[in-house]
């Protein structure tokens, strides 16, 4: 209940004043965005402000039923941050060194339990504006939940407005691009590429688009 109350005033009085006052979020195709779970959300992945700027998406009713799937080896560092992220930020950490069981378990038990979980199949933070390798763990978490729907979704300007190693937001448009639902493909390779190339085609179509300032 606590982590609750404290999780709608983290957003109401930071989150969302930083992304709709500060900075500004320009969205496409909105309409695509889930209405309810489960759903898993892809993106790609070039700033800390990629997942504030995803859960700003959802109105305050669902943010508790919005999870940002993150590296536990981060998150979980130390005890304020775990406790943060986990309470705050309402996480699912997942190991990215191997050793659990099953490491995907709590991904697919809130999926079963209908929730939205934002994923970054690029695995961590790549270089501003260029698309990384993507992982094949979200391949493997759809096979498990394959009538799940999986929307893509490209972000342009978060690594400009927060880049790696700086604190304070820069006052700049956010773009954010959602891409038609996709759904698990039995041919690992066929699933992957096409997800790839739904994420550049989206880069494409927000390239030009306007200017971040």
């Amino acid at each position: 209940m606590l982590s609750s109350i404290l999780r709608t005033l983290f957003t109401l009085c930071i989150v969302w004043p930083v992304i709709w006052l500060w900075l500004g979020l320009r969205i496409r195709h909105r309409e695509r965005l889930p209405t309810r779970g489960p759903a898993i959300i892809v993106a790609n992945h070039n700033s800390h402000m990629d997942v504030f700027a995803l859960l700003s998406l959802f109105p305050l009713r669902r943010q508790a039923s919005v999870h940002p799937v993150a590296a536990a080896d981060y998150f979980l560092r130390n005890k304020a941050m775990a406790w943060f992220a986990l309470n705050i930020l309402n996480i699912i950490p997942i190991s990215r060194k191997g050793g659990e069981a099953d490491p995907l378990a709590q991904c697919e038990q809130a999926l079963r339990d209908g929730k939205v979980l934002i994923l970054f199949p690029e695995g961590t933070r790549g270089e501003p504006g260029k698309l990384s390798p993507l992982k094949s763990g979200l391949w493997h978490l759809s096979q498990r939940v394959p009538e799940v729907p999986i929307i893509p979704v490209w972000l342009r300007g978060t690594e400009s407005v927060m880049a790696k190693g700086n604190r304070i937001p820069l006052p700049l448009f956010i773009d954010v691009n959602i891409g038609s639902a996709l759904y698990f493909h039995g041919d690992k390779h066929l699933f992957m590429d096409g997800l790839q190339q739904q994420l550049l085609l989206l880069e494409q179509q927000t390239k030009g688009l306007h200017s971040h300032e």
